[in-house]
């Protein structure tokens, strides 16, 4: 899908180039913020309190929301250039600006507090030193005498020393932290551990199951932590879906395979009291620590690369409602373009949250944050998918099913964690989304342009489905679908237009053609076009009509395209709508006689307006007279007159029945709609029709005249037979009632 056209209009050009880094810095990143802080702390936590299958259940479900975003962001990559920004710069150009940028700020923020939380994490690996730092010092050790400093000497190495120096010591804390696994590994089980597998064993009265699942759900996040990258990568395309894939399948093995080594190696008890359980069981105990000093600076690292750079993205696309505020944070300093102001606005951010010093409170916090990121990746690809654009050609595929569970995932996991913080992080978003309106980039139409595609697909998907089951349509499920052709559309005639509305807005569809007359050649096809635009500025009080512009020699040719033509809903028009003003000359009226006859051969129903001066009066007053001539026809008058006052311009109408019949046939005729009404047939109280006792048609002309001279729509039943019989004589009878329709019904409505 193409990128919407305000993201095009108001993106600045894209930066430099960076640093042209291959794959090996997109895994490096990725898998050393998977293996970071939560798998040393916090997964001797998880299996101690919800046991080895419990654990189990964590990374699995961890990975139902990893995998497909991981699979997702990889295949939106392959689609097109991905620019400095990453996963922002995927979203924004997918969502468009607007959306982006509210996303956009979320995960900014989670990048940023994951600095923080990493380096909260390195400050623990110091724990085994704190007795003899409060026997030294005579102070209580505290974390944050590591984790402050930390986050400083980071800070100062970004902003003076670039990317090029965090990639590097990527390798080497990698190195380190792989070796530590390995000795852990090697180890032996605690002292009085068998060394046997139990699936179950738990702490009693241990957390439950989400709660140790939000405190880790953040070791499975680090996937992405590459993609941040993407504005440094020489073939972004290549390298985004290689690493980010590699290192979340790797990251999935080793944290099966530590789960298994700390069940078999030590107890509950253990594993849920001691956050470095790993060092006991490691061969060599130091490894470990050092391991987690490796790994949450790694992490540390990965994340302060990559934050300022999302929000130099944000900054570059105009955003911030502050013009000069973009201005400062999209500037990048050298070649490679290194996001100084940015990296400074991070820091910032990352040392209050450091000054915090809970490493549970944050990790929940960046759990929400990447939770609304990977669910907007997972539906940008789903839809994708869905929509079905042949401009989304991406050389890495997903799977729809797998792009639509980690969305639902994401969703559902937010508020099983945390309901208040899902709460607060939907309503910050939509704050968010609302802010961005003021920004320079102004506001867009993406929300129109992510489901244009989307709703065309499940438009064609539904019309061709309608059309093949039509042959199972059931009488009882009528609804109407109109058709009507007018050349009188621009001279104030708009009466047809009106009814068209109300009959279709909720429960059918309306089609209204405007006839243009002549030869189809260039200049009539350029007239059409405009007078559509004037027509769709028309209609915008009638959502349930769909107009176009057909251009013919005459009525009667148009008449004959439209009648062939499918429905805009992919179900077949039932009736064709005719009009003509009341005080035309007797002409008009013959004229849509001839055309009501000709469109009679298709076997659709037939309804004739005639309008008058009055447009509708008020609206109150509905009037429908049956006589012995509308047995077929007095469902479908029915059904009409209650689809009209179930639209809000009649809401305060009243429908009222009246029932003329020979003497006669009076009684034969009140027992039959008496049980026409009772089986819901025809949706009519007994109190409400006034039966009358008739002989011949001028009395019941005259009736029809005193009765109704002052209601404000008037239905009466045609029949084809005497419609072509009497001719104009049918329709302009009655000329004291104000608003007629003529209804003739050509197949069978039922009423269930």
């Amino acid at each position: 899908m193409d990128a919407p056209a305000q993201a095009r209009r108001t993106s600045l050009p894209p930066a430099a180039r960076g640093h042209g880094f291959g794959t090996m810095p997109v895994f490096l990143a990725a898998i050393s913020t998977i293996l970071g802080a939560i798998m040393f702390l916090r997964f001797g936590y998880a299996v101690g309190h919800v046991g080895f299958l419990g654990a189990l259940g964590v990374i699995v479900l961890g990975h139902l929301v990893t995998i497909p975003t991981a699979m997702a962001i990889s295949e939106i990559a392959t689609n097109r250039r991905v620019e400095g920004g990453g996963e922002y710069y995927i979203v924004s150009r997918s969502f468009g600006l607007r959306i982006g940028s509210a996303i956009g700020f979320s995960l900014f923020l989670s990048q940023a507090v994951s600095v923080a939380f990493y380096c909260i994490a390195f400050a623990e690996a110091f724990r085994p030193l704190a007795p003899g730092f409060e026997s030294l010092a005579g102070i209580p050790f505290d974390p944050r005498f590591v984790s402050i400093p930390i986050t400083i000497a980071l800070l100062v190495l970004m902003l003076t020393k670039g990317a090029d120096l965090g990639v590097g010591a990527l390798y080497v804390v990698v190195a380190v932290l792989m070796v530590s696994l390995v000795l852990f590994f090697m180890g032996p089980p605690i002292e009085g551990q068998t060394g046997e597998l139990s699936l179950t064993e738990s702490v009693p009265d241990g957390d439950a199951f989400f709660v140790v699942f939000a405190i880790c759900f953040p070791a499975f996040t680090g996937m992405t932590a590459g993609v941040g990258l993407s504005g440094d990568l020489r073939n972004p395309s290549k390298s985004i879906p290689l690493g980010t894939m590699l290192g979340t399948i790797v990251g999935m093995i080793v944290y099966v395979a530590i789960c298994w080594k700390l069940a078999v190696s030590a107890g509950p008890e253990d594993l849920a009291t001691d956050q470095l359980v790993m060092s006991q069981i490691a061969i060599w105990g130091p490894i470990v620590p050092i391991g987690l000093a490796c790994a949450t600076l790694s992490s540390a690292i990965g994340s302060i690369l990559v934050a300022p750079r999302t929000l130099q993205a944000i900054a570059r696309d105009r955003s911030f409602p502050m013009g000069p505020a973009n201005k400062l944070l999209a500037k990048g300093v050298g070649e490679a373009n290194e996001p100084r102001t940015a990296t400074i606005v991070t820091g910032a951010l990352a040392l209050t949250v450091v000054a915090l010093g809970n490493v549970d409170f944050v990790a929940r916090l960046i759990s929400m944050f990447f939770m609304v990121t990977y669910g907007a990746l997972c539906t940008i690809s789903f839809l994708e998918h869905f929509a079905a654009s042949p401009s989304y050609r991406p050389t890495f595929r997903s799977r729809w099913y797998l792009s639509l569970l980690g969305a639902v995932t994401c969703l559902l996991m937010m508020f099983q964690m945390d309901p208040v913080y899902a709460v607060l992080a939907i309503v910050a978003m939509i704050g968010l989304y609302w802010l961005s309106r003021f920004s320079p980039a102004g506001a867009s139409k993406d929300m129109i342009s992510i489901f244009r595609g989307v709703m065309t697909q499940a438009t064609r998907y539904m019309r061709i489905r309608m059309q093949r089951a039509r042959g199972a349509e059931d009488a009882t499920g009528w609804r109407p679908s109109i058709i009507t052709v007018s050349d009188r559309t621009f001279e104030g005639d708009d009466a047809s237009l009106k009814v068209l509305g109300w009959l279709c807005e909720r429960h059918g569809f309306g089609t209204y053609l405007h006839l243009v007359r002549g030869l189809l050649d260039r200049q009539s096809h350029e007239e059409s076009r405009r007078l559509e635009a004037a027509l769709l500025r028309m209609v915008s009080d009638f959502p349930g009509v769909f107009v176009d512009t057909v251009v013919s020699p005459s009525h009667r040719t148009a008449l004959a395209q439209a009648l062939q033509i499918p429905g805009v809903s992919g179900m077949e028009n039932n009736t064709v709508l005719f009009s003509f003003g009341g005080h035309a000359p007797p002409e008009a009226a013959e004229t849509i006689v001839a055309e009501a006859l000709f469109a009679s051969v298709t076997g659709k129903n037939l309804l004739v307006l005639r309008h008058g001066a009055r447009d509708f009066g008020d609206r109150r007053n509905i009037h429908i007279w049956l006589n012995w001539n509308d047995t077929e026809n007095a469902t479908l008058m029915t059904l009409l007159a209650y689809i009209l006052v179930g639209h809000k311009d009649w809401r305060r109408s009243q429908i009222s029945v009246f029932a003329a019949f020979p003497e006669a046939e009076v009684g034969e005729r009140r027992a039959k709609l008496e049980t026409m009404m009772e089986g819901g047939r025809l949706p009519i109280r007994k109190e409400n029709v006034n039966f009358y006792s008739v002989d011949d048609a001028a009395a019941y002309h005259a009736l029809v005249e005193s009765s109704s001279a002052e209601a404000d729509l008037v239905i009466l039943g045609l029949t084809l037979d005497r419609l072509e019989e009497k001719r104009a004589e049918v329709l302009l009878r009655y000329p004291s009632l104000h608003d007629v329709l003529f209804v003739a019904a050509a197949e069978e409505v039922r009423i269930a």
